[in-house]
């Protein structure tokens, strides 16, 4: 794309941004960020295709004392998972106050015990990489905050002061704490929009400095080898009176602005945005499918993956993926179980019902979890999400009594991940069959933290050899990587169509366009033996064994059936 083309548009993103206030400067700025970008020797990154498969970790999850963890994960990754994980989402790797990493006090730097640029330029030679980018706030021990406080005239607009006149009554937002938080300045107390803590403070970016300095930032981190750029809490980027704030028409402007100069210096560069709300306004994050992410979560999937495997029946999975479909050949889904966070449950309102969804708080409650909440405008709360690993959530005590049935029960779900279109991505804890990590709640008070585990390398090493749960677990989903990363069906852009054989069985066909490859995925949601009649023929790809029409599943068993060309 050359610059004659792409300054046009950009001109017409920021008077979509600004209105009234949009001054021909701004688009001046613009052309000088560009030049200056210009003149540097971009990495180029590869399209997606049925290998990618990314690993969603912290850059400390796993340790070494006296070693800068980006090392010791570089380390575990070459030895023992090897090149089927191909991507790697590094949860923000920078100097940060709270909330494990998303309450960033420099963006530019590397958090000493990571690391530091060095070695993640050492990590991006044998993998992709994903980073964070905490576009809406900043830790109140910024640099920029604190220059704030002090009455530094370049930062008296980057944070949005509160406005008797602003009418916030409408406000959206997944916290129970207050929306307005007071700081001492050095001449008086300054009252700040903070979305979702105390010291993560929203940035104003109805101040053009402020979108031409984290655009500035988004650039290097794609050019520091960020191969994907994960948009946390964007729908919350933009503020209105009267509104939600949520999703607002500049918010996507923002998005679709940074996604121009992505394709400009670095086409393919992912971006991914992170919007844990009903389906329906999260898929609005696609834009017209060329123009704004490359992928949306697939938030909805956790929890009816969950529910699914709870009431052993496959009706409401199926009516909702009737329902996900092709988005264009450059966008797709980011398909995911588990995470850094919970288990969101708001993806599913207007598919689950209240009773459906407190099923499923006791059961997580059951089972050793906890459940977190957000405040409503009505001034009620209503359940946000589940905290608690996807293994342990999976478990039905008085069902799953083995280990041996709980690890078939959790790689039968992560069948279904890797089977829906879109790209998979696998949480650390998921790769290494983890449990609830009950010391670091109490320890720390977080609910999130049951599910964040750090794990010395020595000892995680030693389990995925010793410890049958973590071998078999993490074989298990090897073999499955290895298995689709073969099959064209399994392009992240290939359609899916979905079966309807039995309410005890969920099923897709996915098909290859351009190939004509055709696999089946079908997998037995009970932990009953069923036996179901198809027109379903092929190889099954897990086993070798001819299927012809009759499928007979095991309790929890999936199958690949592949068709003869």
């Amino acid at each position: 794309m050359r610059k004659q083309t792409i300054l046009p548009q950009l001109e017409e993103k920021l008077k979509t941004i600004y209105g009234e206030q949009y001054n021909d400067e701004y688009l001046m700025a613009f052309q000088a960020l560009i030049e200056r970008w210009e003149n540097k020797q971009w990495p180029t990154s590869a399209p997606l295709s049925e290998e990618n498969v990314y690993l969603i970790t912290y850059g400390d999850s796993i340790f070494e004392d006296g070693t800068p963890t980006l090392e010791t994960l570089h380390t575990f990754l070459k030895t023992q998972v090897g090149n089927w994980i191909t991507d790697v989402h590094l949860l923000p790797m920078f100097p940060y106050t709270s909330d494990d990493g998303f309450s960033v006090v420099d963006y530019r730097r590397i958090h000493p015990r990571l690391g530091d640029w060095e070695h993640i330029e050492q990590l991006a030679e044998d993998y992709r990489l994903m980073f964070d980018f905490v576009a809406n706030h900043i830790s109140k021990s910024s640099d920029w905050f604190q220059k704030y406080l002090q009455g530094d005239p370049t930062y008296e607009r980057y944070f949005i002061q509160r406005d008797p006149s602003f009418d916030t009554s409408q406000v959206i937002r997944p916290r129970t704490t207050p929306l307005f938080h007071d700081y001492q300045g050095t001449d008086n107390t300054k009252t700040v929009w903070t979305t979702f803590s105390e010291d993560q403070i929203d940035l104003n970016y109805r101040h053009f400095p402020v979108l031409l300095e984290m655009t500035d930032i988004l650039l290097e981190y794609a050019y520091k080898h960020g191969t994907s750029i994960r948009l946390d809490a964007i729908g919350f980027i933009w503020k209105e009176s009267g509104t939600t704030c949520m999703h607002l028409p500049q918010a996507h402007a923002i998005i679709q602005l940074w996604r121009l100069l992505l394709d400009y210096f670095k086409p393919n560069t992912q971006i991914i945005t992170e919007t844990n709300v009903p389906h329906h306004e999260n898929i609005s994050y696609f834009g017209d499918g060329t123009n704004e992410a490359h992928m949306v979560y697939q938030f909805a999937l956790p929890p009816l993956v969950l529910y699914t495997f709870t009431v052993h029946c496959a009706t409401k999975l199926t009516e909702w993926a009737k329902t996900i479909e092709k988005i264009s050949d450059q966008a797709t889904y980011f398909n995911f179980l588990a995470s850094h966070d919970g288990i969101g449950m708001r993806p599913v309102e207007g598919i689950l019902s209240e009773q459906e969804k407190e099923m499923l708080v006791q059961k997580v409650l059951q089972n050793g979890g906890r459940v977190s909440y957000k405040a409503n405008t009505d001034g009620s709360q209503s359940v946000y999400e589940l905290n608690i690993t996807y293994f342990d959530a999976l478990i039905n005590k008085d069902v799953d009594v083995t280990e041996q049935q709980q690890v078939q029960k959790m790689l039968a779900a992560h069948s279904i991940l890797f089977s829906m279109m879109g790209v998979p991505a696998l949480y650390y804890h998921s790769l290494l069959g983890s449990r609830n990590d009950y010391h670091g709640l109490a320890e720390s008070g977080i609910h999130r933290r049951i599910n964040r585990e750090k794990l010395p390398y020595a000892r995680i090493v030693d389990e995925l050899a010793n410890n049958e749960r973590r071998n078999a677990i993490f074989n298990g989903l090897k073999q499955m990587v290895e298995i689709r990363r073969q099959q064209s069906a399994f392009s992240p852009y290939a359609p899916q169509t979905v079966l309807e054989l039995d309410d005890r069985v969920f099923g897709l066909k996915r098909e290859n366009e351009k190939t004509k490859e055709v696999v089946y995925c079908v997998v037995n949601v009970t932990p009953d033996d069923v036996t179901i009649e198809t027109d379903i023929s092929g190889e099954d790809l897990f086993t070798g064994k001819k299927v012809h029409k009759s499928l007979a599943l095991s309790p929890y068993q999936y199958v690949w059936v592949k068709v003869d060309r």
